[in-house]
């Protein structure tokens, strides 16, 4: 006969005061505390292509870029996680006085991986659209020249668009930023292997 085992549920708290301690980061979903695995070389390449043309096209303005290590709060999902890139408009909303946590981003990108390729367009893009700021959600695969780009009209409908092959361009819609593909793909070996993300 076998025992059910119930797994342990933590309060956002909790989890909040776990990830202070932990040698490495964790997303929470809803009570449960789900491990992240490491990046490859290819995945952290993109990232940082990505936050660079930002960077460089928003100089000055009132934006506020993060990469991977600054913490998102979805309260209508009760989910804690770490987008690869996120901007703000203006000033971040921090959850209370945690500076390391912020709740408004307008830009979401994800550089998918074959482990979390299905999370990051399903359930993760669902738990995104209910933030009142998101305008745009942008996936990049580390595997071949491929993006999605997912637009909110102001009907509040998302618009599909993805883009192919390496003379293809990205026009992203929050900001005036126009990058090619071989400019976010700029030092990425495909064939590279090691370690899966």
């Amino acid at each position: 006969m076998q025992v059910a085992t119930q797994k342990r549920l933590y309060t956002p708290e909790e989890y909040l005061e776990l990830e202070k301690k932990a040698e490495f980061k964790s997303e929470y979903r809803d009570g449960e505390i789900i491990p992240m695995t490491g990046g490859t070389t290819n995945h952290n390449k993109i990232a940082f292509n990505f936050a660079f043309a930002l960077k460089s096209a928003l100089r000055g303005q009132k934006y506020e870029i993060y990469i991977a290590d600054v913490r998102l709060w979805i309260p209508r999902y009760r989910q804690y996680t770490y987008p690869d890139v996120m901007l703000i408009q203006g000033e971040p909303a921090y959850t209370e006085t945690n500076t390391t946590t912020v709740m408004n981003p307008s830009l979401i990108v994800e550089v998918l991986s074959k482990s979390t390729n299905n999370y990051d367009q399903g359930d993760k893009f669902l738990y995104y659209r209910s933030i009142p700021e998101f305008q745009e959600y942008i996936l990049i695969d580390q595997y071949e020249y491929r993006v999605m780009q997912y637009v909110k009209t102001a009907t509040g409908q998302w618009l599909f668009t993805e883009l192919e092959g390496e003379s293809a361009n990205l026009s992203v819609q929050t900001v005036s930023l126009q990058v090619s593909l071989l400019e976010l793909y700029e030092q990425v070996s495909f064939n590279e292997s090691g370690d899966e993300e």
